[in-house]
């Protein structure tokens, strides 16, 4: 059996571990392919600041006002197939109490047998949209790493919130592996970003099997990335920019480049982050 089990929760947060709103947008695909119960839902009034994440209002089917509030739930396959159990664990990022936020899941993870966890994040990047979408996948546990050929992040710096659940769920003694996505920052305005997120479940079915009907996403990933052409076709230096991003690019893929290399290129984006639209941090 692999090493994340047979029950495994797949997670990402809106906010600063959602550049592009990549890794939302792909946890959204995985809840649109199959039916899902909500197992635990968090009390909004303790973890989230109503100034930072406000709560939404709309009209339902009688014309009655209705109020959204910002939410984050664990939620599992109402007929799973046979394989491995995939759950997601989904919502905005809190505001406060992380600890108590984090471990009041893993509480829950732990209630329902949950063996494995993965989560999803995407940051800002010089990187070209030309270009196949950079994928960082790493692991704090050693055993996942030598199964699965990944890599172990020595990012030192400011976090966000999965970065609190892999902590928290390594030390209960549930393995972890993280798949981060590198978003072109000069495109930041264009959410979402289709080709990020099919890049990130792409990697996802690699790492874990969990296959996801990728069709239309596809087809949006090409217009997207065809808009951006047509944008960068009407602004020379916009335009020279992406060549130069792609030379770079290119050098990372030749042959010569060394793994290391690579890894400590996306450590200095890391470092980065808090520059550039939405001032997001891993």
């Amino acid at each position: 059996m692999d090493v994340l089990g047979p029950r495994i929760v797949i997670a990402a947060f809106d906010g600063w571990n959602d550049a592009g709103e990549a890794a939302s947008s792909a946890i959204e695909a995985l809840r649109s392919s199959s039916e899902y119960d909500l197992v635990h839902s968090v009390d909004p009034e303790l973890y989230f600041d109503y100034q930072y994440t406000r709560p939404s209002t709309r009209m339902d089917a009688e014309g009655r006002r209705q109020l959204t509030w910002p939410e984050a739930g664990l939620w599992r396959p109402r007929d799973p197939a046979p394989g491995p159990e995939f759950w997601l664990l989904t919502g905005a990022e809190p505001a406060r109490t992380w600890q108590a936020f984090a471990s009041e899941f893993i509480d829950i993870a732990l209630r329902d047998d949950i063996t494995g966890l993965v989560t999803l994040g995407a940051m800002l990047s010089d990187v070209p949209h030309t270009r196949p979408i950079s994928i960082f996948a790493s692991s704090q546990n050693e055993q996942v790493r030598e199964a699965h050929g990944l890599e172990r992040s020595l990012y030192e710096g400011p976090v966000g919130i999965l970065t609190v659940f892999e902590h928290f769920a390594e030390n209960a003694g549930i393995p972890t592996a993280s798949l981060w996505a590198s978003v072109p920052h000069y495109v930041a305005s264009a959410t979402p970003s289709p080709k990020v997120t099919l890049a990130l479940l792409d990697r996802l079915e690699e790492l874990t099997g969990l296959d996801v009907d990728r069709q239309t996403l596809r087809t949006e990933a090409a217009t997207w990335e065809a808009s951006i052409d047509a944008a960068a076709s009407e602004d020379e230096d916009m335009a020279e920019y992406i060549r130069q991003l792609e030379r770079t690019r290119d050098t990372w893929d030749s042959p010569e480049a060394s793994g290391d290399a690579i890894a400590q290129a996306f450590e200095r984006y890391l470092r980065r982050r808090d520059d550039g639209p939405g001032d997001r941090k891993r």
